[in-house]
């Protein structure tokens, strides 16, 4: 894994044509998150990418919000979606915001 961004709270990797984030987001490391991330899609030509949340120990709607960030950057670049890959805390906070379905229609949540 090549190290995109490190920060206090979170961590941002890329595996392949996967970003991995690890940690606990918080608002204040939202923004730089999503900057490396977006940078990342935009600059790797890509044809598929998938996301890794599977390391977010705590829900977060700043989470999500970085998710759909990222997809809407990989609607704009022409990228397809393998899959989305969410802990369990943030799996059940996408269902309960009822966001599920509608992330799962962008790629397989695991």
């Amino acid at each position: 894994m090549t190290p995109l961004l490190s920060l206090a709270s979170v961590s941002l990797q890329e595996n392949g044509h996967t970003l991995v984030v690890t940690g606990d987001l918080e608002i204040n490391a939202a923004v730089e998150l999503a900057a490396a991330g977006m940078k990342w899609l935009k600059t790797n030509d890509l044809q598929v990418a998938a996301f890794d949340f599977t390391g977010v120990g705590k829900a977060s709607s700043v989470a999500i919000s970085v998710l759909f960030e990222w997809l809407r950057t990989c609607h704009h670049q022409n990228i397809a979606i393998e899959s989305i890959r969410l802990s369990a805390p943030l799996s059940r906070l996408a269902s309960l915001a009822e966001l599920d379905e509608l992330i799962a229609r962008h790629g397989a949540i695991h």
